[in-house]
């Protein structure tokens, strides 16, 4: 009888007094004990109200019953198809829509209504699929920011081919806790294609200059893309799969992967381009002067005329890691860029001149890196070597580098009350604090902030 009452009272009622009344009706069915007969003429009004022309009505009635498991799903699923704004409040909420119910609004959607699916708490892999394949740009932006999204690699790939230009995108992408390194190199290529299209637009470098300087910057990222790999072994080989189909595993990337005191991407790509089990070739690659090697070498098809180049980095390398240690950052060392030049013009006849010529870029690119490294320090204090501070501080100092990352100065709770030599606790990357005369430079972590800043 009140539902019967409540539709002839809708009838003329205005249309904000209809939106409250649908809001009781709605909170009514779903909250209280109504007979089975009252529970019938509730959906069949609350049915009719869907026809209602106010958005008002419609609106207050998504509000009330999006959350709801026990609402009429028909009615959930009509609200899911209205106007994008109040659709948006079920389709980003409502437990009783399926992933083939929000497939299908997600085909028919806006970028509001996408991005409200895109949002939703937890979200399975076929919806995410299906976004990343026709969601608009806000849409797939809201899928990778959403850590309860199941976004499977290949849809992250193919939101990179959609979007891979968008710098927005590509940040939304990187925030994800975990990416495979394969889609790490996706973002890169794609951020040093944005950025040689923007340079040459602008005049700034000739298409040459900036193709060179696109590649260089492509190897460097990859190197340390393979370093940071968790499975050096399975991942690795991954990376360098993938980059050889993207035609980015070359000669000068596996020689940049040994200068930066790496062996794990050159092995990775000399099993992926000979066919030959990852434990072999790195068996081989430890006795780089055997006939051994050489074959290895050969049936990878690289260029037979730096074969001694790659002999002469794998002699270098293990030198540097017997004297040095082979926990080392993944960037060009410039004291083994410089043993490899040296070996190369000892045995060079003429065919490396080419060769020699990149290996000089490289040296003046270590260069360039260390002195970025030790600038930082050097300013501090730190002695010519970068491994130990006399305890002294300059506060002056200390305040000026506070404020330039990636030194970071801390009293153990994050703060920094005064500035005594013998008590302060100075954090340099991510290493331990510790106190001003014990300090020693964590360059891995010095880099890896350099890469991300």
């Amino acid at each position: 009888m009140i539902v019967r009452q409540f539709l002839q009272w809708s009838q003329t009622a205005p249309a904000s007094q209809r939106a409250d009344g649908a809001s009781a009706l709605a909170r009514a069915y779903l909250y209280t004990d109504m007979e089975e007969q009252d529970r019938r003429d509730a959906i069949i009004a609350l049915t009719s109200l869907l026809d209602d022309p106010s958005p008002l009505v419609r609106r207050s009635m998504a509000e009330s019953l999006a959350s709801a498991s026990d609402a009429p799903h028909h009615i959930i699923l009509a609200l899911a198809e209205d106007q994008s704004d109040i659709a948006a409040l079920v389709l980003s909420r409502s437990p009783l829509l399926t992933d083939s119910d929000l497939i299908d609004c997600a085909a028919v959607g806006d970028a509001f209504a996408q991005s409200a699916i895109a949002l939703r708490p937890e979200l399975k892999a076929p919806v995410a699929a299906a976004l990343a394949e026709v969601g608009a740009r806000e849409a797939c932006i809201s899928l990778a920011v959403n850590p309860g999204a199941d976004v499977p690699e290949f849809s992250m790939r193919r939101i990179i081919e959609r979007f891979g230009d968008d710098g927005e995108m590509r940040e939304a992408l990187l925030s994800r806790p975990w990416l495979p390194p394969s889609l790490r190199a996706d973002l890169v290529m794609a951020t040093a294609s944005a950025l040689s299209a923007f340079a040459t637009q602008c005049g700034w470098m000739t298409n040459e200059r900036a193709a060179r300087v696109t590649r260089e910057a492509q190897e460097k990222a990859h190197v340390i893309i393979a370093a940071d790999t968790a499975d050096v072994d399975t991942e690795t080989l991954a990376l360098a799969a993938h980059l050889r189909d993207k035609g980015q595993l070359t000669a000068g990337l596996m020689m940049r992967s040994l200068l930066s005191g790496s062996r794990g991407l050159f092995i990775a790509a000399l099993s992926d381009l000979s066919g030959l089990p990852l434990s072999r070739v790195a068996g081989l690659s430890r006795d780089w002067r055997s006939s051994g090697f050489t074959a290895l070498y050969r049936k990878a098809g690289l260029p037979e005329n730096i074969l001694p180049a790659f002999q002469a980095a794998l002699a270098c390398l293990h030198k540097f890691q017997v004297e040095y240690g082979t926990d080392m950052p993944a960037r060009l060392h410039r004291e083994l860029v410089s043993d490899v030049i040296d070996a190369c013009e000892n045995a060079n006849t003429g065919e490396l001149n080419k060769l020699i010529a990149v290996l000089r870029r490289l040296e003046t690119e270590a260069a360039r890196e260390d002195a970025r490294h030790q600038s930082h320090a050097l300013a501090m204090g730190f002695d010519a070597n970068m491994t130990a501070i006399e305890n002294r501080a300059d506060p002056e100092a200390i305040a000026a580098a506070m404020a330039e990352p990636p030194l970071r100065l801390s009293m153990g709770d994050g703060t920094v009350e005064k500035f005594d030599p013998n008590t302060i606790q100075i954090r340099i990357g991510d290493g331990p604090v510790t106190r001003a005369s014990e300090i020693v430079i964590d360059f891995e972590a010095l880099e890896a902030e350099l890469m991300a800043a």
